[in-house]
């Protein structure tokens, strides 16, 4: 028997999962490339564009190389790849629509849509899916929650303080980090519900400690 964790059942990867994974991968490296080479297309003028432009491709390509580093037994964890993708994507597309300017509540609904992901990539990476929901608790608002202030530190000092923003920057941080609290406790809390369990919804990958084991000699690895 393989070291999968104890509880954890292997389900089939939904193919939207994949492709959409793919795609904003794709999507992000090449608009990245293109900030990279003019910082206006992406309306990231001020915004540290060349450290978005290194970074987000990284993050987006995080899971990938955990996976092959530590080569867990078990399928790759799809779904949690693409929630770790979305908010790289989702920032870059934002600012290329101009959407943090012309729509009031669009920084809102990132901080709490994109830390719940993270949360829940925390959630099914740490094999904790089907753990009680003060385990998926612990999992999901530790992770999202110290992203989030790493987060606003790093705008904070990219450049907020160079900008017009830093007049009202402590209350912008204190309602974005409200948002990342209740992304990241609405995550933990949905993936318990049953509905997250049924095949082909939830593909729940192994805990990533789980590395493959040798086979013994004259026989599969037990």
């Amino acid at each position: 028997m393989s070291s999968l964790a104890e509880g954890v059942h292997p389900r089939v990867v939904p193919s939207w999962v994949i492709v959409l994974d793919l795609l904003a991968k794709v999507v992000l490296v090449l608009a990245m490339a293109r900030v990279a080479i003019d910082p206006a297309w992406g309306n990231l003028e001020g915004k540290a564009p060349g450290t978005r432009a290194v970074t987000y491709p990284l993050l987006a390509f995080l899971v990938p190389l955990v996976y092959w580093l530590r080569r867990p037994a078990g399928p790759y964890p799809w779904l949690a790849d693409l929630m770790v993708t979305v908010p790289a994507f989702s920032d870059i597309l934002g600012n290329r629509l101009d959407l943090y300017d012309q729509v009031v509540w669009f920084d809102d609904l990132v901080h709490f849509v994109n830390t719940g992901l993270l949360g829940a990539a925390a959630v099914i990476f740490s094999g904790a899916v089907e753990a009680p929901l003060r385990r998926r608790l612990e999992v999901s608002v530790s992770v999202a929650m110290t992203l989030g202030v790493a987060w606003e530190v790093w705008e904070y000092l990219a450049f907020v303080t160079r900008s017009g923003e830093a007049g009202t920057a402590y209350a912008d941080t204190v309602g974005d980090l409200t948002l990342d609290w209740m992304g990241a406790v609405l995550a933990a809390v949905l993936l318990g519900l049953p509905g997250f369990h049924r095949p082909g919804v939830l593909p729940t990958p192994p805990h990533l400690g789980a590395t493959r084991r040798p086979s013994r000699p004259g026989g599969p690895a037990g």
